[in-house]
């Protein structure tokens, strides 16, 4: 027997070895960080005209997202790309992972998202505006060999709308977020708010953390320094467990000096207890008291150290992006920007721009949609979520690494295995659900598809595995007892459907006529039937009258 197993295990192609087609990354050095304290930039005087000449286009309260803005206070870099600034400390949702108390989870996330804020570009800058359909891909080398991958995707111009994936399943965790990106003029202050939820899940725990965003703020268009800050209420909440934070960015106020630029504060809490509190500067040091015992220390610090411990983080090769990808799509607005040609990058990024209008102009004509490749849309929630996403927990035994190819994450394992999508029903099967006329029938169907299943299972599934013909002629009744109990739900909900049918129908042809029909014609009419009902009412009573006399002689 030995040998036999021998011989059949060396027949078996090994898995392991078998090669994967994935797309070549390659490793992305850092751009200069800027300096910790208040981010202000100094306009040279051409630039201030600039800046006046917008200003005299827009007005206070004003959306700013149709506002062409100009080259020389972009970042040379898309928004899709700046997103995943909040993923170099990935390691510490890995860590969260670990712990078995719920607290130090909170705590470690917490942490985690607290230093995707400290790097800051050189200046005040923003991050160019995505085309629609634009993408993005990246992945984190982590130093256990795991990789965060991250996928991301403009799915929507108007409101623009980005949305984008992170899955490490080897450390258990994945991220699902899109993002509606609003800004609106106050004057002589503009603000930049992100609306929309991320969707932290921990997969060998099944916890889902929600998360929100501050607003970015920005002040001394018309008068003073042109300086930038982070502010706003954030919460980071597990329904799972109970425990949520409560963070506030503080807007430095008019009167106060350095120690108030940059001011975080927050509460830890279980329910309405508060477990620890938090203080500090979000591009500084950041300490965690824990209320107990008065125990307090650092949570996080962005020090030269910690910068160094970042992960290093790869892109795909210029040469293998496709054509929507940011870094190709961007490259001769990124280039110009680079070598200070305000006046190119001003070209080529308005030749961008009116090949998108021109786009959607052929859209419009031909009555046709824009359909993102990477994501769909929860048609209940709204949300748009990764096609691709698999959320079982990591499986050492058959799983073997992950791998990203043609924007779909993947897993290279030992054996086949199932792959859990998602549990959204309605992002699963949109048109059967859109199709069901009321309530009543999707629970019917419901029912139907669970005897569906029950029908169809083998005899030695239902009887228990007996074989023996009594068993045999038990399953082939019951069988025959689901179908004739298949046939009538199915004959009623027919019945149901044509009904409500013919229902509406007939109302609608009332209502055709009652809006149709002349009021003069209605009154002409209640004048007949009343004529009409006046003599049958006279004929009756002649008619019992004679009746009457007839049998009296």
């Amino acid at each position: 027997m030995s040998a036999e197993s021998e011989s059949e295990s060396e027949n078996e192609p090994n898995e392991l070895e078998t090669e994967v087609a994935e797309t070549p990354y390659i490793h992305t050095p850092e751009d200069e960080f800027g300096a910790a304290g208040e981010q202000v930039e100094e306009l040279a005087e051409e630039h201030k005209s600039l800046i006046w000449f917008l200003v005299k286009q827009v007005r206070p309260g004003m959306d700013l997202s149709k506002v062409v803005l100009p080259t020389f206070i972009l970042e040379p870099r898309s928004f899709l790309d700046k997103l995943s600034d909040s993923f170099y400390h990935a390691d510490y949702i890995s860590e969260a992972v670990l712990q078995d108390d719920p607290f130090i989870r909170m705590k470690l996330i917490v942490k985690w998202y607290l230093s995707g804020f400290y790097k800051k570009p050189k200046g005040l800058k923003k991050p160019f505006n995505p085309i629609l359909g634009e993408t993005f891909r990246c992945f984190w080398q982590h130093p256990n060999g795991s990789r965060t991958y991250y996928i991301a995707e403009q799915v929507s111009h108007h409101p623009p709308i980005s949305a984008f994936y992170i899955s490490n399943r080897e450390d258990g965790f994945s991220l699902s977020c899109s993002i509606l990106a609003k800004s609106k003029f106050y004057g002589n202050s503009t603000s930049a708010i992100l609306e929309g939820n991320a969707q932290l899940t921990l997969l060998p725990r099944g916890e889902n953390y929600t998360l929100s965003s501050p607003y970015a703020h920005c002040k001394g268009i018309l008068m003073g320094t042109l300086s930038m800050e982070i502010g706003g209420k954030v919460t980071i909440e597990c329904e799972n467990t109970g425990y949520k934070t409560e963070l506030e960015f503080k807007l430095k106020p008019f009167l106060g000096g350095s120690e108030y630029t940059n001011l975080v504060t927050g509460k830890l809490k279980l329910g309405k207890q508060t477990l620890a509190t938090i203080n500090g500067h979000w591009d500084g040091s950041i300490a965690i008291k824990d209320v107990r015992n008065n125990d307090e220390s650092m949570l996080f610090a962005a020090n030269t150290e910690m910068r160094t411990k970042r992960l290093k983080r790869y892109t795909v090769q210029l040469e293998a992006q496709s054509p929507n990808e940011s870094e190709r799509l961007w490259t001769h607005v990124i280039a110009a920007i680079r070598r200070d040609d305000q006046v190119g990058a001003t070209e080529e990024k308005t030749a961008l721009e009116e090949a998108q209008r021109m786009a959607a102009k052929e859209r419009k004509a031909t009555c046709s949609d824009w359909i993102p490749v990477n994501f769909q849309q929860d048609l209940v929630t709204g949300t748009w979520h990764y096609k691709y996403a698999d959320l079982r927990p990591w499986d050492k035994h058959n799983d073997v690494r992950q791998y990203e190819c043609n924007y779909r994450i993947q897993t290279k394992t030992k054996h086949q295995a199932p792959i859990v999508r998602t549990s959204s029903i309605v992002s699963a099967e949109p048109l059967s659900i859109l199709k069901t006329e009321s309530r009543t029938s999707l629970a019917a169907r419901r029912a139907l598809n669970s005897i569906q299943n029950v029908a169809s299972l083998p005899s030695n599934r239902i009887d228990g595995g007996h074989s023996d013909s009594s068993g045999d002629n038990d399953t082939l009744i019951s069988s025959s007892k689901l179908s004739e109990a298949l046939d009538k739900i199915t004959k009623r909900l027919d019945e149901q459907n044509v009904a409500i049918i013919n229902i509406q129908r007939q109302l609608t042809k009332v209502l055709q006529n009652n809006e149709l029909t002349p009021k003069s014609t209605l009154c002409n009419l209640n004048v007949v039937s009343i004529i009409i009902l006046t003599l049958g009412v006279v004929f009756h009573a002649i008619f019992m009258w004679m009746l009457a006399r007839k049998q009296s002689t």
